[in-house]
């Protein structure tokens, strides 16, 4: 147990109190059959930041009852910065990190086509031995598959904000519960180079609604809405990545379709 951890027990001094200069006084709960993971990522912040923590920790169910009635709070952690209590974990990570759970972000798009890109290549040089026109082909079926795995997780969320835009899901909605499987689905075909019959007419047919859909959304009725593209929970905003996907499995589609003729 680190030096400046306590139990809540042998303390007697107020947080408000202990609390001054570089020095942060944090409750979070230690019972013995649960160690709070935001207490822990909350005194790792705190170091992070260039604070000494003043480390109490709850040991009984008791403890925790008392402490959130005496403070008026509902949850643990609780952090108190120069003489005022902050919060929990997220409330630290706004003050300190400057986080903002309601900005929008092309993060998580962007981590998911790294991962394509790499395991792309990956796949070009372990089976072909260097990188081809295959390999772009490649990058776009395991994009479709990596997103349309996003959409699976939270079907619907996804479907939600996807009626917000897509104009066949507006006229029938079952499209919308129907549009990540087909997705998935065309992009494993596609990576196994298998049923093109199947999965190229697919592609191109979701692909080019969505690109319909998005243009009008963002460029002809200049509506701000949040992609549904990476799932139903996503701040990603609608528009250029948006377009560039379905442009991407247009592409890749109609080639697929010219190379069978």
């Amino acid at each position: 147990m680190p030096k400046d951890t306590r139990d809540i027990a042998d303390v007697d001094t107020h947080p408000a109190d202990a609390a001054v200069g570089k020095t942060a006084v944090l409750y979070r709960m230690a019972l013995p059959d649960h160690l709070c993971p935001s207490g822990q990522k909350a005194r790792w912040l705190l170091e992070r930041t260039g604070y000494q923590v003043d480390d109490r920790l709850f040991r009984t169910r008791a403890e925790v009852d008392a402490f959130k009635a005496e403070h008026k709070v509902k949850t643990t952690p609780q952090a108190w910065i120069e003489g005022e209590r902050v919060g929990g974990y997220t409330d630290l990570r706004e003050k300190l990190a400057g986080w903002d759970p309601k900005a929008t972000t092309y993060r998580p798009v962007l981590y998911l086509f790294a991962v394509a890109a790499l395991t792309a290549v990956a796949l070009s040089i372990g089976s072909l031995g260097a990188i081809t026109w295959q390999t772009l082909g490649w990058f776009i079926s395991v994009s479709m598959i990596l997103l349309g795995m996003q959409k699976l997780r939270d079907v619907e969320g996804f479907t939600t904000m996807f009626l917000n835009y897509d104009l066949l899901a507006r006229k029938w909605v079952p499209y919308a519960y129907v549009y990540p499987f087909v997705e998935t689905g065309a992009g494993i075909l596609m990576t196994g180079m298998i049923l093109t019959w199947v999965s190229a007419p697919a592609a191109l047919l979701i692909a080019s609604i969505g690109a319909i859909s998005v243009f009008k959304a963002v460029y002809i009725d200049k509506r701000e809405l949040r992609c549904a593209c990476v799932g139903g929970s996503s701040n990603v905003p609608l528009g250029f990545v948006s377009l560039t996907e379905n442009l991407m499995m247009v592409g890749m589609a109609a080639v697929m379709l010219w190379l069978m003729l």
